[in-house]
């Protein structure tokens, strides 16, 4: 798989967590700042197998009701994307979220601009 392939799939899965809303506030995970780090492993390893995404993300807040169902909503829309065949979600609480994270669609949409 070549560098272009690589970027491409992981363009594609942006795309695939712009699907995603958080269920409490009407704004994708992505433009929300949640989602810290992806990482697409072509290749496999003694530990991955081919195809792995590598997602880490955080919440809004670290007791948010809604985590276990959001994190389920993410795997499900990365796995969707082709070339993925495994979602390693990592869900982190440091750096602390906050609203800065936004991006500037995601605050025009909050009326924050």
């Amino acid at each position: 798989m070549t560098p272009q392939d690589i970027l491409r799939i992981e363009s594609e899965i942006v795309t695939a967590l712009k699907g995603v809303f958080d269920p409490e506030i009407p704004v994708n995970v992505y433009d929300l700042g949640l989602i810290y780090e992806i990482d697409f492993a072509p290749s496999g390893s003694d530990r991955e197998p081919a195809g792995t995404a590598h997602i880490t993300m955080t919440l809004t807040a670290p007791n948010c009701p809604m985590a276990d169902a959001l994190v389920d909503d993410v795997k499900s829309a990365v796995s969707s994307v082709a070339g993925v065949t495994t979602v390693e979600l990592e869900l982190t609480f440091e750096p602390a979220w906050d609203k800065s994270m936004l991006s500037d669609e995601a605050k025009l949409e909050l009326g924050l601009l």
